[in-house]
């Protein structure tokens, strides 16, 4: 990546001054600015056979093509060094000039996006190179072919494999395909989707019983994603959402069930993908920014002390371990019971019901269940586990 700093950092003494060096000569003063990243430009200019600048291991490395410009090198860059903790700089030697793999850089980039599948170029200051990314299959050898038609030497120049770059979407943003964790939104209210299926045949999705119109019961919701606001956002209708029962092993005065889900069916040209888990940068660090997709593999089970995660729109992928199984749990201003629930030691927000809960192993996941609520410090959440779901829900294929 190119390290340019718009501030130009170098100065030069006069001629007459007291930086004057053994021969009379002007010499350039140390940077102005030693806790701010050089300008490359200009430190080319002063530092000749200037080849590069990077940080390795906070040793700030310069590329030299003439090693005899070590001193002038350490005397430029020695507040650099300081104000980062090093002791002084590092000089490996450069095979090529910094100015003409500006040139070259600006020359192959200019041209070799015509090719397709370019995913990146860039000046690298780390291997004293023109470095060009490209889609895995696309062809190494005729970006070398297009590189050797514009002057550029052959080692000058390195090709390499790299994952094409998206624009950065969120948990809350409109996502297509659609995928588990992002956030949907019915009347007022906004909730996140557990995981896709089919039933039956029927493209479908699967969220909280109380992510809809009438807890219990199917009134025909429509869900929209991220917001009914937004345009195409329409992606569904709730299709199966089972009533409340009493009796049969539900409290006296209570109302139950055993699983909080309900599945919506997909209106005809959403695009989804079965079995995928939208994927933030990691566990408990608050990002909703969305990085890749999770593979639903299996479906599973926990048991006590087992570490579990989920995805949803609020607080995006918590972890944690559980912490109490097949609870009968009481959810708190209403007559319901949900039986046979599980707790976990995570974090959870509004807006997270529905959430897929899975467990992960080498990067895919065993589907657990749908979360639907919380204690009011955000710091455990409940879920029904995916048996309860499809006993209420019938057959399921989630992956």
């Amino acid at each position: 990546m190119r390290w340019i700093s718009t501030a130009v950092l170098l100065v030069f003494a006069a001629a007459c001054n007291d930086n004057t060096g053994p021969q009379g000569t002007a010499e350039p003063l140390a940077l102005i600015r030693p806790q701010q990243a050089p300008d490359m430009s200009a430190l080319s200019r002063a530092l000749p056979g200037f080849g590069g600048l990077f940080v390795d291991h906070g040793v700030p490395t310069v590329y030299l093509t003439d090693l005899g410009q070590r001193g002038l090198a350490e005397r430029l860059l020695g507040g650099f060094a300081r104000a980062r903790g090093a002791t002084g700089i590092r000089v490996l030697a450069g095979r090529f000039a910094y100015r003409d793999l500006d040139k070259w850089f600006q020359d192959v980039s200019n041209e070799v996006f015509a090719q397709g599948r370019v995913v990146f170029v860039d000046l690298d200051e780390a291997q004293n190179r023109v470095l060009v990314g490209v889609e895995r299959g696309a062809s190494h050898a005729n970006v070398r072919a297009l590189a050797a038609r514009l002057g550029v030497p052959d080692e000058a120049i390195a090709v390499r494999d790299a994952e094409p770059i998206h624009y950065m979407a969120t948990l809350r943003d409109q996502v297509r395909p659609v995928v588990a964790g992002l956030q949907i939104n019915f009347g007022n209210f906004l909730c996140s989707i557990g995981f896709n299926a089919t039933s039956g045949g029927q493209a479908s999705f699967v969220t909280a019983s109380h992510c809809t119109n009438r807890q219990g019961g199917v009134e025909g919701t429509q869900y929209f994603q991220p917001l009914a606001s937004t345009a195409n956002s329409f992606i569904g209708t709730e299709v199966a959402d089972p009533k409340y029962f009493r009796g049969a092993g539900c409290p006296k005065g209570r109302k139950c069930r055993f699983s909080d889900a309900s599945r919506a069916a997909y209106a005809a040209g959403v695009p989804f993908a079965l079995g995928g888990i939208a994927a933030t940068s990691g566990p408990n660090n608050g990002s909703i920014d969305i990085t890749g997709t999770i593979a639903i593999t299996a479906e599973g089970d926990a048991v006590v002390g087992d570490v579990v995660n989920k995805i949803g729109r609020t607080t995006g992928w918590t972890q944690g371990t559980v912490s109490a199984t097949c609870v009968n749990t009481g959810v708190s201003g209403t007559n319901i019971v949900q039986l046979c629930q599980t707790f976990v030691d995570a974090g959870v927000g509004g807006g997270d019901s529905g959430s897929d809960v899975f467990a992960l192993a080498g990067g895919s996941a065993t589907l657990l269940g749908d979360l639907w609520g919380g204690n009011s410090a955000g710091t455990m959440f409940v879920y029904s586990p995916i048996a309860n779901i499809e006993s209420e829900l019938g057959p399921l294929t989630t992956f």
